[in-house]
């Protein structure tokens, strides 16, 4: 199939190059991210490849669907970037990858905590400039401590299991999880806001998780508990975390993703004016860890991202379009 590639960095021309020697697509690499201004630029095209950032809505799916793309295949997990309804109307289908390395994310998580925490990125800049002294630099254990975790799909175990491995007391919420090992222990909301000294997110993106950590639930916190996001940005209200490092309630904050993200991320604007002012006011905190939507980039991700991807798209080829074969197709959206 050739498929339009959008947003496309470096690592997506190495991996998906690499992988598609058992595949035989034809990429079309595209450095736009997908909108319905750009859409136009895959005509000609079966299908396209759209990321995190990318905006499948409606007016966009329109346009592919008139200028012949009658597959959408996402290089991402989470999906709330697309309109599935106008999909399932224009008969396009949707393809994701639903999990790729889940340690891969659990891992950043685990890395944020331990930078925020044990303030490595100070020290290593402070030794880099002569200065050994070690004023400021306080951690704390993390063994002992109360893990709360918000989301128990793969990448949620994944970080429990380490979380456990250093001796934390694992706690977690999931509206839809019955059972779990049993080091963790499943709570209410309220309860592992009040209760656990550190956070993280590992949920989607969707109505009911749209700001779910708002200012009640900073009131709600441990005064100087420490929240990590790596899931999507649009689950922290950017603003109510704000307010809580100003007034100290939120001790340490990390986040790898941002409401605003795909107006910054996957790109270089070292030598731009940022206009974007709460991410500015993020990044004048001290206790505040921002990296780029980095969580999911390692090799081992990136080569199962490709692989399930370019499997995708090979799906589509051979007739999943039918409905008994794409509803035994764990990766089909519409």
């Amino acid at each position: 199939m050739k498929v339009a590639v959008f947003s496309t960095q470096s690592y997506d021309k190495e991996y998906f190059n690499l992988v598609n020697e058992k595949f035989n697509h034809e990429f079309v690499f595209l450095e736009p991210s997908l909108n319905a201004d750009t859409a136009i630029l895959a005509k000609g095209c079966g299908g396209i490849c759209a990321f995190v950032n990318d905006k499948v809505d409606e007016k966009t799916l329109e346009i592919l669907h008139q200028s012949g793309v009658n597959t959408i295949v996402l290089r991402c997990a989470g999906f709330n970037q697309v309109d599935l309804e106008a999909a399932k109307k224009l008969g396009v289908k949707i393809y994701r990858v639903p999990s790729y390395s889940p340690e891969a994310v659990a891992e950043h998580a685990t890395a944020m905590i331990m930078t925020l925490n044990r303030k490595t990125h100070k020290a290593y800049n402070r030794v880099r400039e002569g200065n050994f002294s070690l004023e400021r630099l306080i951690g704390f254990n993390l063994h002992g401590k109360i893990a709360g975790v918000i989301g128990l799909g793969q990448i949620g175990l994944a970080f429990a299991k380490i979380m456990h491995g250093f001796g934390c007391e694992v706690i977690a919420y999931d509206p839809v999880v019955e059972k779990t090992p049993t080091f963790i222990k499943l709570v209410d909301l309220d309860t592992l806001m009040t209760t656990a000294d550190l956070i993280s997110i590992h949920c989607p993106l969707n109505e009911h998780t749209h700001h779910l950590m708002n200012r009640k639930r900073f009131d709600q916190m441990k005064k100087g508990a420490m929240l990590i996001n790596t899931s999507r940005g649009a689950i922290l209200d950017t603003h109510a975390a704000i307010e809580a490092l100003k007034q100290g309630k939120l001790g340490y904050l990390g986040i790898d993703v941002y409401e605003q993200e795909d107006k910054l991320f996957f790109r270089d604007l070292s030598e731009s004016l940022i206009e974007d002012e709460q991410i500015l006011r993020l990044m004048s905190f001290s206790n505040v860890l921002i990296t780029a939507h980095q969580g999911f980039f390692t090799t081992e991700a990136l080569t199962e991202i490709a692989q399930t991807t370019l499997l995708n798209l090979s799906h589509a080829e051979d007739g999943f379009s039918d409905a008994e074969k794409s509803s035994a197709d764990p990766n089909r959206l519409a």
